[in-house]
């Protein structure tokens, strides 16, 4: 008799902890309010709803979470449509975040930065092998057509060069420089079958192919969205000795609660990753995402992480709030108001600004780690001057409105090439929400 007592006590145990377990995965990321307590509107917010079910019903992506937080309290978060073919979208489902990595190691260097290990003016030669004699491949047209000079680099690209993406550095799925996209496919780092997916090399392997090939413009000429923030994440490396997940778990994902913010997910929750449709509606083509069901050989700083909406609405909050969040601080506001102030300035070439490139208008410039909007006006898009935000290929996107005590996040597995559309709509539905 006593062993069965002991025997049904801890099963009631055991079911009493997995049911702990599940709250604390459920459990909403910031504090809640209602969105009239923070002058926003419950009714306007409930078109963010009607919105995602229309393109949920209409087929552009399987599903979606969004979460909108305001004077640091949680307003709204929403799960529509379904995770995977067989099973409903969830507030706590996983996204490969792709580009939305960039904000998290730029964050990462910028700790060291603050911790005199780093500085920004520091040629990225001090910390890698070989990047201090780079090439760069120059285009000049004629009448028979677009040859190419390699000449050496003007000057060696710094870390400043890495976090704004004036290094000079190209992404293979990008540049139209032919010597460039053939040198980044031959070191690995571009691959024609699967978009931004080089994870299948060692840091010091990616470092040593990627020194061999030629920069598309010299460093601190022009900003040209790169393989910066991958190389970023290696000069971490260097400067910490310790690998790039290692060192976001210490200084940022845990302190700040972060607890599905990884460059894998593990068995334990592949249950909870989201998968895209089978192919997109607008291009006709298979929908193909990196596979992150095992650790990577390397800790893509570009376009490795996954997440949840809930982790990265406490990433963003924390930098709304000046570097800290719930009594922890990971840094200092001085440094947050230089990553999202404006590093472009008027003396470097834009061929393609950072608002186009992520929403398609004009009125964003970039900092560090993030594009930052001028002005109120200019921009096709609802926001304030002062207001920073990226994106990811596969249809992630936040901003963080400091000016409205504003932040949002949206998470869809869908690389399409309407993902801009999706961005604005949101930006667009959050803003006309407040009303105070």
């Amino acid at each position: 008799m006593e062993r069965n007592w002991s025997a049904r006590a801890a099963l009631v145990w055991l079911a009493l902890v997995v049911s702990f377990a599940a709250l604390a995965q459920t459990a909403p990321p910031l504090t809640t309010a209602s969105p009239e307590s923070v002058g926003m509107s419950s009714q306007r917010l409930a078109k963010i709803n009607a919105a995602l079910k229309k393109e949920v019903a209409d087929g552009s992506f399987r599903g979606a979470v969004v979460m909108v937080a305001r004077k640091g309290k949680l307003v709204y978060q929403d799960a529509v449509g379904m995770q995977t073919a067989d099973a409903p979208m969830r507030q706590d489902t996983v996204f490969r975040i792709y580009s939305m990595t960039k904000p998290l190691v730029s964050v990462a260097a910028m700790m060291l930065v603050e911790d005199g290990r780093i500085q920004l003016t520091d040629p990225v030669g001090k910390f890698l092998p070989g990047f201090d004699k780079m090439q760069v491949s120059i285009a000049s047209k004629s009448a028979e057509g677009t040859a190419y000079n390699t000449v050496a680099a003007e000057r060696p690209m710094t870390v400043q060069d890495l976090l704004r993406h004036t290094s000079g550095l190209a992404y293979g799925e990008i540049t139209q420089n032919a010597p460039v996209k053939e040198g980044l496919e031959k070191a690995g780092v571009y691959r024609k079958d699967l978009d931004y997916e080089g994870r299948g090399m060692t840091g010091p392997e990616q470092v040593e192919r990627l020194a061999t090939v030629p920069l598309a413009f010299h460093p601190g000429t022009t900003w040209h969205y790169s393989l910066s923030s991958d190389v970023l994440g290696r000069v971490v490396e260097a400067a910490t000795g310790k690998r790039l997940s290692e060192f976001l778990q210490e200084r940022l994902f845990r302190p700040l609660k972060m607890r599905d913010t990884a460059f894998s997910v593990p068995q334990a929750k592949l249950a909870r990753l989201a998968e895209p449709l089978e192919t997109d509606r607008f291009s006709g083509r298979p929908n193909k995402l990196i596979d992150v069901s095992a650790p990577p050989k390397n800790d893509s700083g570009g376009a490795g992480a996954v997440s949840t909406a809930g982790d990265y609405l406490r990433f963003s909050q924390m930098l709304l709030n000046g570097g800290s969040l719930d009594g922890a601080r990971v840094m200092s506001r001085t440094t947050v108001r230089l990553m999202t102030s404006d590093h472009l300035g008027s003396f470097i070439n834009q061929p393609v600004q950072p608002g186009e490139l992520l929403l398609g208008t004009k009125g964003y410039s970039f900092g560090l780690g993030f594009a930052v909007r001028q002005a109120d006006g200019v921009g096709g898009v609802p926001g304030s001057a002062g207001e920073f935000m990226w994106a990811g290929y596969a249809g992630t996107y936040f901003f963080v409105d400091p000016k409205e005590q504003l932040t949002a996040v949206l998470m869809t597995q869908a690389p399409s090439p309407n993902r801009a559309y999706f961005r604005k709509m949101l930006k667009q539905l959050v803003y006309q929400s407040i009303v105070d």
